[in-house]
């Protein structure tokens, strides 16, 4: 085998066959005894076949054990953060799956009491679904937008939002409006914390842009138009990553919120009758397992005689992928407790941070990396 591993690590310009035609040349040995090489990336990228090769011994008795130098910390760009401390260990947090009319004046109060409802059963953290104003569509997006930053009669979605959140003492992630600013319409999350203050606002980044033959066909991007930030926030309840509905589908957003130190993540969303059944769970067990953190969802209750027919089963999952609390499709409040100190346990557990590949591959964060 020294002779095969000579003959490759001396070449310069290296081929996947003739790689392959060396070790079978040598196979014939007890696996116990075999030496592999192994392709790592190079740093300059410039010729592929210039790679650099690592042994790997394979022992009698024991797993495989890498000679590497690489650093899991070089899977980020920039490397990740470090798990904040949180405000507090646990808290409560209320999901309020709502029925959604087009009367706008009776979802503001419908969505207000609701609210109220889960503060009074112990949230410090309220999240509602997405559009939760207006119906969901694209002939409804521009009658019923807010101009968000304008504020007061201009956009009393968020001024209820606002005096609720500060009356009561809570943080409320408030689903999404359309929100009108200059002459572009917006899908926008706002977050309001304990004191009232708008903290946050996201606007959705993947815009829903579907066609199912026979099934479903919809087109954000008709009238609105897609947003450009990331959005994590710091409020009394932690580290919190916002996304809304499509999002969801986009493993990259909820893996730079967790690079970001989020505890938790939420997605106001609406998924429907054709992807819902088999996507919309998943999607939330995938972002919670592979990041290690909570996922929060609330969808609108659904309405069989809507244009639009929401799915519903709003959802808290814990970061072992575990579904802790959900809703039917019905209109719905539920109640459910979040404990921080069980993302320390599942990451010392499961040590996916120590085994990222650095060498291998990179998760960049634009937004991050320009502002160094």
């Amino acid at each position: 085998m020294k002779s095969a591993v000579s003959s490759l690590v001396s070449s310069r310009n290296l081929s996947h066959s003739s790689i392959s035609r060396s070790l079978l040349q040598h196979s014939s040995k007890p696996i116990s005894q075999r030496t592999f090489l192994i392709p790592t990336v190079p740093r300059n990228t410039k010729n592929l076949y210039n790679q650099r090769y690592q042994k790997l011994q394979i022992r009698p008795n024991s797993t495989f054990i890498m000679a590497s130098s690489f650093k899991p910390e070089q899977a980020r760009a920039p490397p990740a953060l470090p798990l904040p401390t949180p405000p507090l260990t646990k808290f409560k947090i209320g999901l309020c799956q709502l029925s959604v009319t087009p009367d706008k004046e009776r979802n503001i109060e419908h969505a207000r009491k609701a609210i109220e409802e889960a503060a009074q059963k112990g949230a410090q953290l309220v999240l509602l679904p997405e559009i939760w104003n207006s119906p969901y569509s694209n002939d409804s997006f521009p009658v019923y937008a807010e101009d968000i930053d304008a504020g007061g009669d201009a956009s009393p979605s968020t001024a209820m939002l606002s005096e609720v959140s500060s009356r009561l003492k809570i943080t409320i992630v408030g689903g999404s409006i359309p929100e009108c600013c200059g002459d572009k319409l917006y899908n926008t999350c706002c977050v309001f914390g304990s004191d009232g203050k708008l903290k946050a606002k996201h606007r959705k980044i993947h815009l829903f842009d579907i066609d199912i033959p026979g099934k479903i066909t919809f087109f954000e991007s008709k009238t609105l138009t897609a947003g450009e930030t990331p959005t994590v926030v710091d409020t009394d309840v932690g580290r919190i990553g916002i996304g809304i509905c499509y999002d969801i589908r986009f493993q990259e957003l909820a893996m730079i919120y967790a690079a970001r130190g989020a505890h938790l993540l939420c997605y106001p969303g609406a998924f429907n009758m054709t992807t819902g059944p088999l996507h919309w769970e998943l999607l939330q067990r995938a972002r919670a397992t592979d990041n290690q953190l909570y996922v929060a969802t609330c969808s609108p209750a659904r309405d069989a005689g809507a244009g639009y027919v929401a799915w519903g089963h709003s959802t808290l999952v814990g970061p072992f992928g575990e579904v802790l609390a959900t809703t039917e499709h019905d209109e719905a409040i539920i109640v459910a407790e979040i404990d921080y100190s069980v993302l320390e346990q599942r990451r010392a557990s499961l040590p996916l941070a120590k085994q990222r590949r650095g060498d291998l591959y990179q998760l960049v964060d634009i937004q991050r990396l320009n502002s160094h």
